[in-house]
């Protein structure tokens, strides 16, 4: 795409910090550093989010992740936990339409990070749980 950041990126034509790169997928630090160590994992093949990935795409980039975790917590003794955030489409806060997992080493409860999941259990009831996974699973693709 001649107008992605990411697939610029990928062919030298805007520079990164890499820290990992083989045929299929590139770990490149965020510009942002949210925390020191911020990563950014991307397939080379521009697909938008994570709804365009078929089970080869997925086999070639969701592997890389533990590998590049790892790397990152073993980096700095200081890391105690790491967020890995997807984000797919501009209501779930994606900037880039190019699919790419910010991996986010943690150091503190107060460092510039945070994700709040709100505890809405008490509006559902067990049957309209079963309701929602149904209609999940019968959309479910082999």
């Amino acid at each position: 795409m001649e107008d992605c950041i990411f697939c610029k990126i990928i062919t030298g034509e805007i520079p990164s910090v890499s820290v990992y790169e083989d045929d299929d997928v590139k770990a490149f630090l965020d510009i942002s550093q949210t925390t020191v160590g911020h990563t950014l994992l991307i397939p080379k093949k521009h697909v938008t989010n994570i709804f365009d990935y078929d089970a080869a795409l997925s086999s070639k980039v969701l592997v890389k992740i533990p590998v590049i975790a790892r790397a990152i917590k073993k980096s700095n003794p200081k890391i105690l936990g790491l967020n890995i955030v997807n984000n797919n489409g501009e209501l779930a806060y994606q900037s880039v339409f190019h699919s790419h997992f910010h991996l986010i080493p943690r150091y503190t409860e107060s460092d510039s990070f945070s994700i709040n999941f709100t505890n809405n259990s008490e509006k559902y009831s067990t049957n309209q749980l079963q309701e929602i996974a149904a209609s999940i699973k019968q959309n479910l693709e082999d």
